[in-house]
């Protein structure tokens, strides 16, 4: 029996010996390899908390104590500690999240895994328990020196400092990384008080210096106080935080439990905001993700746990099509600049980061600054892209609407797996893009449904220069090739099928062959193709189109609408105010009746399970497709 097997809660945790939890924590990180390179996962991110995490569990009480993990993708050894050990279906349907969960225990927090929020989430909580009287508890806040670059967290220290009552400890987990190191003063600042000698080192030096010169007591104080200021500045860059009005502790070994425990142990008993500054090491103990410097580890698929390289090669993807793309596009276009919130290599942009690194920026993982900073490039002459996750660009809304659509700027918004991704859960599907946007005047909105789709909106995309235009793609390998039979007005017919005759009977109706037009949007565009042939055979005449530009809605579409008898949409965004519900709103207005049913996803949180379990629950199969265009044309 291994210790491991042995926690079921904190308690048990807390009972063991100094050298049992050095144990333990080696049985963690050979777990966290075993099982995570057959599920895929968060590997690097936890293989870097291990120590950090079960200090933490010792030194305070949790769920008494509130643990808030920013992120939350380093929870995996939080999950292992309060008693949460069966990783066999980890991110898939049915099984344990890949973040915290309130569903699977009153130790987790916050389900949400955007960034840069979980000192906001730790204020409110603190807040609250002043509020109550329960001055018995204390709230742990980690945060990664990656995401104290947003802004978010900047408005939450300077609330956090306006009050000493607040037992909040702020451990700020600094491994120099986000998905890719981290950028701009914020990462400077922490890099000097990591390889700087704290100022207290010097006091120290000062006191036993004077102790054998037999200074007077007022002479030594006045003396001592002197040479505190002076080398404050210097040696000491923790007074920007002390200057906030929050304690500072650290920098603590986070691999030294020891220290680490010490270091909690004094945070826990000052009884107001503190800081603990803690280094770690992204990947610890897992050679393969010790020497990688992409951060392949910082989430993987399945991989050979002794290698670390993928058990099944990654085929051809979205991402890499843009990544070579861009690259051509900056050498015809020197205006053109690149964008990315923390996520150089994630979203593509390394290629043209080394092609044209001064016409490259980094802002951190700080969207809203990135969507304001590219207005204003915008202004100044440039034509910007910036590239980040669908699901990112919500926290960027109000900046996309009033600093880049109301000043018309030519900005260009890649949006990398966007509708369905998955095994990550609620806060990464990219699904909220298409009914945000539709609402933003003069927006261009591109859904490739294939590569020459995509290199086309994206050379398309950079030519405008009097709004926002943006071009989304999914997650996972391109498609094969869909090639338009023919395009009307910009709108691509990807497919016509005939009626499939019946056979002819003496009750075979003589009504003409009722006309059916299937709009896949983008990556659905193939789910459409399958249904339009499913239902020919049904007895129906089907043309299936493909619009790469969805917004503004093109009249042509609209004009192909009033042409058939029932018009289907499906795409992998909310059907609740998407593509298809504008496409129908148009038709009203142009004076077209021809029903419209828009086929998408439910305005709901999806748990994690798999891309095609995903269309399956909510009916997006092209068998789904069929017997829902079935049913409606039945209806009329």
């Amino acid at each position: 029996m291994t210790l491991l097997s042995s926690i079921m809660s904190p308690e048990d945790l807390r009972r063991l010996t100094p050298q049992q939890v050095e144990t333990l924590a080696a049985e963690i990180r050979e777990f966290l390899v075993s099982a995570v390179s057959r599920t895929g996962g968060h590997l690097g991110p936890n293989l870097g908390v291990v120590e950090l995490t079960l200090a933490m569990h010792r030194v305070f009480d949790s769920p008494k104590d509130s643990f808030v993990f920013d992120t939350g993708h380093q929870s995996y050894v939080h999950k292992l500690l309060t008693g949460r050990q069966d990783f066999s279906a980890l991110r898939k349907r049915d099984g344990m999240s890949g973040y915290p969960s309130r569903a699977e225990s009153p130790h987790d927090i916050v389900e949400n895994s955007h960034a840069s929020t979980a000192l906001s989430w730790g204020d409110g909580i603190a807040k609250a328990n002043v509020v109550r009287g329960l001055r018995d508890r204390h709230v742990v806040s980690v945060i990664g020196d990656g995401a104290l670059t947003g802004g978010m967290a900047w408005e939450a220290l300077n609330n956090i400092a306006e009050s000493q009552d607040r037992r909040l400890v702020i451990v700020v987990n600094d491994n120099g990384r986000s998905y890719s190191p981290t950028v701009g003063g914020m990462a400077h600042h922490l890099s000097t008080l990591r390889t700087t000698r704290g100022y207290e080192n010097f006091l120290d030096w000062g006191k036993r210096t004077l102790s054998r010169s037999g200074a007077p007591g007022r002479f030594a104080y006045e003396w001592l106080h002197g040479l505190k200021k002076g080398l404050k500045d210097v040696v000491a860059p923790q007074g920007m935080f002390e200057d906030l009005g929050i304690k500072y502790i650290g920098p603590v070994d986070g691999h030294d439990i020891e220290a680490l425990e010490h270091a909690f142990v004094r945070a826990r008993a000052y009884g107001a905001p503190v800081i603990v500054h803690v280094i770690t090491e992204k990947g610890r103990g897992y050679t393969p993700a010790e020497q990688d410097v992409a951060d392949r580890f910082h989430a993987v698929g399945q991989i050979h746990p002794e290698t670390g390289l993928p058990v099944a090669p990654s085929r051809f993807g979205w991402t890499s099509v843009f990544a070579d793309e861009i690259v051509r596009i900056g050498r015809r276009r020197p205006d053109v600049v690149a964008i990315t919130a923390a996520m150089l290599h994630p979203v593509g942009l390394a290629p043209f980061a080394e092609a044209f690194p001064e016409r490259t920026f980094d802002v951190g993982i700080a969207e809203q600054h990135a969507a304001t900073s590219a207005a204003g490039m915008a202004f100044a002459g440039l034509h910007p892209v910036v590239a980040v996750y669908a699901t990112f660009l919500n926290r960027a809304f109000d900046q996309v609407l009033m600093d880049v659509a109301l000043h018309r700027a030519g900005v260009t918004f890649v949006l990398d797996r966007a509708g369905i991704t998955g095994e990550d859960g609620a806060s990464h599907n990219g699904m909220w893009d298409m009914a945000m946007l539709r609402i933003v005047p003069g927006l261009h909105l591109a859904a490739p449904r294939d590569e020459p789709t995509l290199r086309d909106a994206l050379r398309h995309a950079v030519d405008i220069d009097d709004a926002p235009s943006v071009v989304r793609y999914p997650k996972g390998a391109v498609v094969e090739p869909i090639p338009a039979i023919e395009t009307l007005d910009g709108v691509d017919v990807v497919a016509r099928h005939d009626a499939v005759p019946a056979r002819k009977t003496a009750t075979t109706s003589t009504a003409p062959t009722r006309r059916l037009l299937l709009v896949g949007v983008g990556s659905m565009t193939g789910t459409a193709m399958a249904a339009g042939e499913a239902l020919a055979s049904h007895g129906l005449d089907v043309t299936v189109v493909s619009p790469t530009w969805v917004l503004p809605m093109p009249s042509a579409l609209v004009k192909l609408a009033g042409e058939h008898d029932l018009v289907v949409t499906i795409e992998d965004g909310l059907a609740d105010g998407g593509v298809g519900s504008l496409l129908g709103q148009r038709a009203v207005e142009a004076g077209v009746t021809v029903p419209v049913v828009p086929l998408g996803l439910p305005t709901v949180f999806l748990d994690h399970m798999s891309i095609d379990q995903i269309k399956a629950t909510h009916r997006l199969t092209a068998q789904d497709v069929t017997r829902d265009a079935l049913t409606a044309l039945a209806l009329l």
